[in-house]
C-alpha cells in the first residue's frame, strides 16, 4: 500500500470516528472507544431518561420484537426461546439478517444503545440447524476434564457468533442431588467440586481475563467470544424429590457448601451475567430473595455483571403465576434482578415498573444500579463498536474441527460399568466377524441421542431435524467391510437365534425432554427397552449402551448384560461411542452421579449414611486402546533375551485372534 493510500485510509478512519463520536456536532464520550468503560458508562447513563433506563431492563422474545418496538421502547435485549428460529433449517446468514434487523431498531433510538441478543446454547448452539451438538453437561462431568470443557466453550462461542448472537444463557452450574429432577442432565455432577472445575467453560465462552483483571468484573475477550450466564442461582438442583422449580430445604451452611461454590468460581472467572432460579430456598422464591441476590451475590461475591430473571420468572413469584404481577415486579427488582426476561407482555412490565418508581415504591437508585450493570456488560463486550453482525464466522457452524472435538468429548464421557469378567472381557469388540446385531430404541435415532434442548425446547425424535451420526451409522463405519451389520430395533428371540450373530450392540434409554416434562419418579427406560435387553442378551453376547440424561433403573438387567456403558446424551457425534467400543480409544469416564439400585433409595448422594448404590459415584472401568495393548505386548516381548522367530509369530497371531480389528491396520 502506498503512502498516499495509507493517508487516505487514516483520514477515512478519523472521519468515521468523528461521525460516531460527534453525531450532530456534539461530542459523545460514550461512543468514543478510546475512553475507559467506566467513563463511557457514566456518560451514557447521565444522558438517559427513566423511560430509557427501564427499557434497558427489558428482554423480549423475538416473536414480539419489531424495529419500531426496539426503537420506541428502548428495548435492552431480545432472545430466542427454545426452538425459536427465523425459519425451519435456518442458515447462519438467516440468523444474522434477522438479528441485525432488530438491532437496527435499537440503533435508531435517541441514544442508539445496542440491544444484546441471547439464546440457550447449552450443549453447543443447540437451537440451530447443522450446529455441532456436544454432550450434555452430565456427560462432560464424567470426563473430569476442565480443559476439554473450556475448548467446547470456545467452539460453542464461535458457532453462536456465526449466527450473529453475542450472548448465551450458559453454563448451568446446578448441583443435581436427585436424578428425579428433569434438568439433571444440565448439571455436571452431584459433587460441587466437579461443577466448580467445569466452570472453566466460562473461560472458553468469554475468553480468559488477563492476569491483572479485577475479579468479579465481566470479561468478554473478542468478537469470537460471547457473554456467558451462570444459572440457575441458587439451589435449583436440590429441590425436594427433584421437583422442578420447587423448594430446596437446607440450612445456610448446606446452601453455601453444596450449591454456592460454583458461583464463586464463575464470578471469579469474570462471568458476565447470572440467571436466577425459579426454585425457592426454604419457602422463599429465589426471584424475590434480596438476601441472596443483592446481599450475597452482589455483596459478598462482589459480582459486577447483571442479574437476569428466568423466562416469566417474575410472573412465577406468585401462585398461580401472574396473579399479583405488580407486587411481583416490585419484589423482583427490589431483590436485585437487573434485567427481566418478560418475554411477551413487555408493556405491562414497563408500565408497572415506571409507576412503582414514580410513586417511590422502588427507589430510582435500584434502577440506576441495574442499568449501570447492563451498560457495563455491553461496553465490555464491544457491542457499541460492533453492534451489527456479519457473515465472517458462518463457516464455523458445524465445522469438522468442532465435530471432531465433540467426538473426543463423547468418547471421554463414556462410563464403562461392566465388561464381562477379568479373564474374559467383552470389550473391545472385534471389527471383523461374520455378522453382528445392532438393536434398541436409541440405536438409530439422532434426536434421542441428543436429548432435550436440541432444535426445539423438548428435543425431537428421528434423524431429519439436524445433521449428525447415529450409533448405527457409526457402527457401520467402524467395522470391517466384510462384517455384516443387521439392524432390528426390537428383534424377537427367534430372529436372533436364526441369525447366528457374533455379538449384539443394544442402545436403550430415555426419550428427549426438558425441564418439568422430565421430572420422573420411576426413572425407567423407554419401552420396549427392557424386553429388548432380555430377549437379546439371553441369546447372544451383548453390550448395552444406555443413552440417558441420568441413571435409570438397571439392576434387574445387569446380570444378563455382558458389557454396560453409560453414554449419557452424547449429541450428534455418535462415532465417539464406537471409538471406545472397538478399541480405538480406551474407556476413561467416571460416574458424575450415583447410580441407584431402586428409586426408593432417592435422594442418595455420595457420603450419605444410607449409601448403597448399584454403581458408586466415581465408578468407571478403564481400558486401554487396542494400539496401546499391542504396543505394550510388543515392548514386553522386546525385553526378553533373543526371542526366537517362532515366539514372535505366535504372539502376533494371538493378537490378531484376540483383536481382529488389527487386521485392518
Amino acid at each position: 500500500m502506498s503512502r498516499d493510500s495509507v493517508r487516505i485510509v487514516g483520514v477515512l478512519l478519523w472521519m468515521c470516528m468523528w461521525v460516531c463520536c460527534y453525531g450532530d456536532g456534539e461530542y459523545l464520550l460514550y461512543k468514543d472507544p478510546k475512553q475507559t468503560v467506566s467513563d463511557r458508562v457514566a456518560d451514557l447513563f447521565g444522558r438517559m431518561t427513566l423511560e430509557e433506563k427501564i427499557g434497558q431492563m427489558v428482554q423480549i422474545d423475538r416473536s414480539v420484537a419489531t424495529v419500531n418496538i426496539m426503537r420506541d421502547y428502548f428495548i435492552g435485549s431480545v432472545l430466542s426461546g427454545g426452538g425459536s428460529a427465523p425459519l425451519p433449517e435456518a442458515s447462519a446468514q438467516n440468523w444474522v439478517d434477522m438479528i441485525n434487523e432488530y438491532q437496527k431498531g435499537a440503533l435508531v433510538s435517541r441514544l442508539g444503545i445496542p440491544m444484546i441478543y441471547g439464546i440457550d446454547a447449552v450443549h453447543g448452539h443447540n437451537n440451530v440447524y447443522n450446529a455441532t451438538i456436544f454432550p450434555h453437561n452430565v456427560g462432560l462431568g464424567a470426563t473430569r476434564d476442565p480443559d476439554l470443557v473450556k475448548r467446547i466453550g470456545a467452539a460453542t462461542a464461535v458457532e453462536v457468533r456465526a449466527t450473529g448472537i453475542p450472548y448465551t444463557f450458559a453454563p448451568c452450574i446446578a448441583v443435581c442431588r436427585d436424578p428425579r429432577w428433569g434438568r439433571c442432565y444440565e448439571s455436571y455432577s452431584e459433587d460441587h467440586k466437579v461443577v466448580e472445575d467445569m466452570t472453566d467453560v466460562i473461560l472458553g465462552l468469554q475468553g480468559e481475563p488477563p492476569s491483572n483483571y479485577k475479579h468479579g468484573v465481566p470479561f468478554v475477550g473478542g468478537r469470537d467470544k460471547v457473554a456467558a450466564c451462570a444459572k440457575h442461582y441458587v439451589g435449583d438442583g436440590g429441590t425436594t424429590r427433584g421437583v422442578n422449580e420447587n423448594n430446596t430445604v437446607t440450612d445456610l451452611h448446606g446452601l453455601l457448601s453444596v450449591h454456592m461454590p460454583a458461583y464463586a468460581d464463575a464470578v471469579y472467572k469474570g462471568v458476565s451475567t447470572v440467571m436466577v432460579s425459579y426454585s425457592s430456598w426454604n419457602g422463599e422464591k429465589m426471584h424475590a430473595n434480596t438476601e441472596l441476590i443483592t446481599g450475597y451475590l452482589k455483596g459478598t461475591l462482589k459480582f459486577k455483571g447483571f442479574v437476569i430473571s428466568d423466562w416469566q420468572g417474575v410472573d412465577k413469584i406468585s401462585t398461580p403465576p401472574h396473579t399479583h404481577y405488580t407486587a411481583s415486579v416490585r419484589a423482583a427488582i427490589q431483590a436485585g434482578i437487573d434485567m427481566v426476561m418478560v418475554p411477551f407482555n413487555f408493556t405491562e412490565f414497563v408500565n408497572d415498573l415506571t409507576t412503582l418508581v414514580k410513586n417511590n415504591s422502588i427507589p430510582v437508585t435500584r434502577i440506576d444500579d441495574a442499568v449501570r450493570r447492563i451498560l457495563l456488560v455491553k461496553f465490555t463486550m464491544g457491542l457499541f463498536e460492533n453492534p451489527l453482525a456479519d457473515y465472517s464466522f458462518s463457516s464455523e457452524l458445524g465445522s469438522q474441527a468442532h465435530r471432531d472435538l465433540a467426538r473426543e468429548a463423547v468418547r471421554k464421557s463414556l462410563v464403562l460399568l461392566k465388561n464381562g469378567n477379568k479373564t474374559n472381557p467383552m470389550l473391545p469388540l472385534p471389527r471383523k466377524t461374520s455378522k453382528i446385531l445392532v438393536a434398541g430404541t436409541h440405536a438409530d435415532n439422532l434426536g434421542y441421542q441428543c436429548g432435550g434442548w436440541t432444535i426445539t425446547w423438548q428435543g425431537f425424535s428421528g434423524n431429519k431435524n439436524t445433521r449428525g451420526t447415529t450409533l448405527l451409522s457409526a457402527v457401520k463405519s467402524a467395522v470391517d467391510q466384510s462384517t455384516e451389520v443387521v439392524f432390528r430395533e426390537n428383534p424377537d428371540a427367534e430372529f436372533i437365534k436364526s441369525n447366528n450373530f457374533a455379538y449384539a450392540i443394544i442402545a436403550v434409554g430415555e426419550p428427549p425432554y426438558a425441564e418439568t416434562a422430565g421430572d420422573s419418579d420411576k426413572l425407567t427406560m423407554l419401552d420396549p427397552g427392557p424386553a429388548i435387553i432380555s430377549s437379546t442378551c439371553q441369546a447372544v453376547k451383548c453390550v448395552v449402551v444406555v443413552i440417558s440424561g441420568r441413571p435409570l433403573v438397571m439392576e434387574p438387567y445387569v446380570a444378563s448384560i455382558d458389557a454396560l456403558v453409560a453414554a449419557w446424551l452424547p449429541g450428534t457425534e455418535g462415532q465417539g461411542i464406537t471409538d471406545a467400543l472397538f478399541g480405538d480409544h480406551g474407556f476413561s469416564g467416571k460416574l458424575p452421579v450415583t447410580w441407584f439400585r431402586n428409586t426408593e433409595q432417592l435422594p442418595m448422594s455420595y457420603g450419605d449414611t444410607h449409601y448403597d448404590p448399584l454403581f458408586a459415584y466415581g465408578s468407571g472401568l478403564e481400558t486401554e486402546s487396542v494400539a496401546s495393548i499391542v504396543a505394550r505386548s510388543t515392548s514386553a516381548s522386546a525385553t526378553n533375551t533373543k526371542p526366537c522367530l517362532y515366539t514372535v509369530l505366535v504372539s502376533a497371531t494371538l493378537c490378531l485372534f484376540i483383536f481382529p480389528s488389527l487386521s485392518r491396520l
